[in-house]
């Protein structure tokens, strides 16, 4: 990534680089946390399966446009391929658009080198991909905002939602994350996103499903395949989904068991939350504040638990391309996160996000090394008693299977069904430089 504006920018911490910090750093529990397994074995299988509804409505020579978003979804490129297979066995012309809003810099070339971070490729899903920024307004919400739909998908016979359905990161609602989003969101392009979040997060669970039903009662929305996860981040199934619970009953129902399947914190409460890596394809807030109990959205309700006192973050993911949206979840970062950002990336996404972006991109506490950071997080945790300080390090918050917990835990692990301690313990490992080490996952 070249350099961009971050030479300026970390100039203005260039008084911070004599700051160093030390602390008693615990030793740490190698945790495994199992969770219920719910597998798809066969994801492309389990796509055509459920394609095959729409026998009978999908007419040979039809244009079909499939969804693409920016998330990490393990079988995200094998599910859309599959779709494409069987549109093309029902005699269809099936491509691809990107539906991400104003993620990849909201430009073409970012929004297609996004979906090739995520596997998506014309070689990989033998499609096109069709991009552009361009929207049509087909729409008004009475008192709400306009219905915008991306241009390239307009053109086509019939659009195919594919997502995956998930609790939001910035509101709770009948329905959160998933096919209304991407078909009102993603779909929008900036324009589309933007004009949603105008009106607030808290307001995102009005106007997302009415504005996917507005889109659905338009043009032609073939239905949807949703996608759930299990806490391991593999699929767990996949579903079609009619027009009519798209935003509606359907959809909610797939929301609670997405719900159930989904990972957390086995802790109520913590001191210190070490992340190894933040990113946009870990979850559209960076970090999912679902795991860390963080929203950082004014005027929105923030979650009972976990009770993190300080959280650390330590690389932005390469999917990311810049982007540290989500950021400002942290307290504290070395100064190789900030090298790693592309302001205007992260800026343009957090515009588009209205309210529920600003605090977000905020830039936390930076200091020379992880050492410094993870000390300085302890430092100022409220604990006086570091000896005891209750310490997690995770990878992402998508991976919450493997834990290095301090052993002022140890007793709440041993208490708790579903946690296996690992081995011996071992010590907080840095570098040299003051880098931590990775090689304990």
């Amino acid at each position: 990534m070249q350099q961009r504006q971050i030479g300026s920018v970390l100039g203005l911490f260039e008084a911070a680089r004599g700051f160093r910090f030390t602390a008693p750093f615990p030793r740490l529990l190698r945790v495994r946390q199992v969770f219920k397994s719910v597998t798809e074995e066969d994801p492309a299988g389990a796509t055509q399966r459920e394609l095959a509804r729409l026998r009978g409505v999908v007419e040979p020579g039809m244009r079909v446009a499939i969804t693409a978003g920016s998330r990490g979804i393990r079988d995200l490129s094998i599910v859309v391929r599959a779709a494409g297979e069987w549109l093309r066995s029902a005699g269809a012309e099936p491509f691809v658009v990107p539906a991400m809003g104003s993620h990849g810099g909201a430009t073409v070339a970012g929004q297609i080198e996004l979906l090739a971070h995520l596997g998506i490729t014309e070689t990989n899903v033998h499609m096109p991909i069709l991009a552009t920024m361009d929207t049509v307004v087909i729409g008004q919400c009475e008192g709400g905002p306009a219905v915008h739909l991306d241009a390239i998908a307009a053109t086509a016979d019939a659009i195919l939602l594919v997502n995956r359905i998930k609790p939001h990161t910035d509101f709770s609602g009948r329905v959160e994350s998933g096919l209304a989003k991407i078909c009102a969101i993603g779909l929008g392009n900036q324009r589309g996103a933007e004009g949603i979040h105008a009106y607030g997060a808290a307001m995102l669970a009005r106007w997302v499903p009415e504005v996917a039903q507005k889109i659905i009662g338009s043009v032609n929305i073939l239905g949807g395949l949703a996608i759930l996860e299990n806490a391991f981040h593999q699929t767990a199934r996949i579903a079609f989904v009619r027009c009519e619970d798209i935003g509606g009953v359907g959809e909610t129902r797939l929301l609670d068991e997405a719900r159930s399947l989904m990972a957390s914190l086995p802790f109520d409460e913590l001191d210190v939350l070490v992340v190894d890596e933040l990113g946009k394809d870990k979850s559209g807030s960076g970090m999912d504040t679902n795991v860390i109990g963080r929203r950082q959205v004014r005027g929105v309700e923030e979650f009972d638990r976990p009770r993190i006192a300080n959280i650390s973050v330590h690389a932005l993911s390469p999917a990311s391309d810049g982007n540290g949206g989500g950021i400002g979840l942290a307290d504290f970062v070395p100064f190789r996160v900030l090298e790693q950002i592309d302001l205007r990336s992260m800026y343009v996404n957090a515009m588009t996000a209205g309210n529920s972006g600003l605090q977000r991109v905020q830039l936390p506490i930076a200091l020379p090394t992880d050492r410094d950071a993870i000390a300085a997080a302890m430092l100022t945790c409220g604990r006086a008693d570091l000896a005891n300080v209750r310490l997690v390090r995770i990878h992402d918050t998508l991976d919450l299977g493997r834990l290095l917990v301090s052993e002022s835990l140890r007793a709440s692990v041993e208490g708790t069904p579903g946690l296996e301690i690992d081995g011996d313990t071992l010590p907080m490992s840095f570098d040299e430089f003051g880098n931590l080490l990775g090689d304990v996952w």
